[in-house]
């Protein structure tokens, strides 16, 4: 190699060598407005909520100061217990517990039922009747609302959580299918195949191949079901009349009246409602991440 190689060969490296530096000092400048943007999100988001928890420990007062006092002094401890003893919290918890088990029962079978069907069995329109099931989506809860409740008014479920369990037995929900089809479409076609030739019928397929293969989305779609549950008002005002049958979201709203307003207390039951649905996220939210980016792998 001649000399004028050597020096050709050198400059070529040097200038590689500043462009990678132009690189990495690039991709650290990014980096790092990155995770500051999304720190300040994270802040921004999480204000709300610890201010729920400062004030649940302030007097009715301290709420509505100015500028708001995050740090409550003195710290009214007893506003926990006030608020989960003048109403029965108890037997709220255990009543929404009953409604939300079977929801999430209801929902997970059947939508992943209805979504096997669609996702991996071929018959006639089935394209059609998948669209049309996603139209579904389209159509307010509100215009539902009398003629379901014609419906369940003479079949006797007012006052029962019949109505609120029930019609999730048939389906499941629309978007819920829409999760779990998109999931089972991603499975290989070959595990199926392989199921079929050592005599392995489409139930079977569906219950010892599809299911434990799409664990990440039904615990996403049981997580969707227990949120939509905990947290349902509407349904439990329109169907549950005696106090007995009231639910978490019926009793927060009991502290409303015409007159008055129990802020302390209010937001007091409200953090203790709030803390399952912490603890629930906390110990599922990779299986839901997992679920929700796995979902769209394959159209």
């Amino acid at each position: 190699m001649t000399t004028m190689d050597q020096i050709d060969d050198g400059s070529v490296l040097k200038t590689q060598t500043k462009r990678n530096r132009v690189y990495q000092n690039g991709d650290k400048f990014w980096n790092g407005l990155t995770s500051t943007l999304l720190i300040v999100m994270a802040i921004v988001m999480i204000l709300p909520f610890i201010w729920l928890v400062s004030s649940s420990l302030k007097t009715q007062n301290q709420i509505f100061t100015y500028p708001p006092q995050w740090i409550p002094d003195p710290i009214q401890w007893e506003n926990y217990t006030n608020a989960l003893t003048i109403k029965p919290f108890g037997l709220y918890v255990v009543n929404t517990l009953k409604i939300v088990i079977l929801n999430v029962v209801a929902v997970v079978f059947s939508s992943s039922f209805c979504a096997y069907g669609f996702a991996r069995i071929r018959f006639w329109g089935r394209d059609f009747w998948f669209g049309v099931v996603m139209a579904t989506l389209f159509l307010p809860y509100a215009i539902l609302i009398v003629p379901q409740f014609i419906i369940f008014s003479r079949l006797g479920w007012i006052d029962t959580i019949l109505p609120l369990t029930v019609p999730l037995f048939f389906g499941g929900g629309a978007f819920n299918i829409f999760l779990l089809r998109q999931f089972f479409r991603s499975i290989p076609e070959e595990l199926a195949d392989a199921a079929r030739i050592d005599g392995c019928g489409e139930f079977g397929i569906y219950w010892r191949i599809m299911l434990p293969l799409a664990k990440p989305a039904l615990i996403t779609v049981a997580i969707f079901t227990f949120l939509n549950a905990w947290n349902d008002l509407l349904g439990p005002i329109i169907y549950l009349r005696s106090p007995a049958n009231f639910t978490v979201a019926v009793g927060l709203a009991s502290f409303r009246s015409t007159l008055d307003v129990s802020w302390d207390l209010q937001l007091a039951a409200t953090t203790a409602v709030i803390v399952p649905v912490l603890i629930l996220f906390f110990f599922t939210q990779r299986y839901f991440i997992k679920g929700i980016v796995m979902t769209g792998l394959k159209g």
